[in-house]
C-alpha cells in the first residue's frame, strides 16, 4: 500500500492503519508517545510554518534523536497528515438536540473553519494535499452535511452548497491567514501594517486612482480596524450564500 506522500489515491496514513495505531511498538525509545509528538509537531507549524519543520527540528525541540521520532511514524508526510486532523479536533459542533437553525449552525460551522484556519495557517495547503479522513475531519464534515440536509435542498444539490459555503471559507481563511503571518513577519500590528500599506499603495501614480475608489468602498463598509473589517466582510459573504441556498430551495 503507497505511503502517505506518495503518489496514489490511497497515500493516506488513515488507509493504511498507522493513524489508528495506539500503544507502544517494542523496543521504541522510552519517553516518547505518538501524542504528544503531534502536539509539539502543531506548535512547531504555529511559531515556523510548514518552510521552517523538519523531522530533525522536531527532534530537536522533543530533545530526542530523530531516529527515535521514527518508531512513531513511518514519514514526515504522515506526521503532518496526523496534525492536521489533530487541529481538526479544536473544531467545535453545534449541539443536534439545541434546536437552533440550521442557517445559525450553518454560520456556526462557517465561522469556527474560518477561524481555524487563521490559527494553523500551514493546515491550509494540507487540506488540498491529503485525504482528509480523520476522525476529527470526517466528524466535521457529517456535521456539515447534517446541517445542510435540514436546508431543504434535495440530495443532488447538497455538495454544491456545501462547496459555496467551504471553498468560499476555505478560500478567505487561507487569504486571512496569509496576511497575518506576513503582518507578524513585519513586526507591525495589522491595523499599522494596513495603514503603511494603503499610504504607499496611494503614492503610486498607476494606482492611486484605484485606491482612493477603495477607500469609499471601505468607508462605507465601515470598521475602525482590520479585525471588523474582515469579520464585516466574511459575514456579508456568509448571509449572501446562506440566503442563496434559502432561493435555491423556494425555486424548487
Amino acid at each position: 500500500m503507497a505511503k502517505a506522500g506518495r503518489q496514489g489515491p490511497r497515500a493516506s496514513v488513515w488507509l493504511s492503519g498507522e493513524g489508528r495505531r495506539s500503544g507502544r511498538r517494542a523496543a521504541q525509545p522510552s519517553g516518547l508517545d505518538r501524542d504528544r509528538i503531534i502536539r509539539v509537531t502543531v506548535r512547531l507549524l504555529d511559531a515556523e510554518g510548514l518552510a521552517g519543520f523538519s523531522m530533525r527540528r522536531l527532534a530537536a525541540e522533543l530533545n530526542v534523536t530523530a531516529m527515535s521520532v521514527y518508531w512513531y511514524v513511518d514519514t514526515k508526510d504522515e506526521l503532518l497528515e496526523l496534525a492536521l486532523d489533530a487541529v481538526f479536533g479544536e473544531l467545535r459542533h453545534p449541539d443536534p438536540d439545541a434546536g437552533l437553525d440550521w442557517r445559525e449552525e450553518l454560520r456556526a460551522l462557517a465561522r469556527e473553519n474560518r477561524a481555524l484556519l487563521g490559527r494553523h495557517p500551514w493546515s491550509s495547503p494540507l487540506v488540498g494535499t491529503y485525504l482528509n479522513i480523520g476522525p476529527h475531519s470526517l466528524a466535521f464534515s457529517r456535521s456539515v452535511q447534517n446541517v445542510v440536509r435540514r436546508s431543504g435542498l434535495p440530495a443532488y444539490r447538497l455538495t454544491g452548497a456545501i462547496a459555496a459555503v467551504f471553498q468560499f471559507v476555505y478560500g478567505y481563511g487561507t487569504i486571512e491567514g496569509r496576511f497575518l503571518a506576513r503582518v507578524a513577519d513585519t513586526g507591525l500590528s495589522p491595523d499599522e501594517y494596513f495603514q503603511d500599506s494603503m499610504s504607499a499603495v496611494t503614492e503610486m501614480p498607476d494606482t492611486g486612482g484605484v485606491i482612493e475608489d477603495a477607500r469609499d468602498i471601505m468607508a462605507a463598509r465601515g470598521g475602525d480596524t482590520v479585525a471588523e473589517m474582515l469579520d464585516r466582510d466574511f459575514e456579508f459573504a456568509l448571509d449572501l450564500l446562506v440566503a442563496g441556498i434559502d432561493a435555491m430551495v423556494e425555486r424548487g
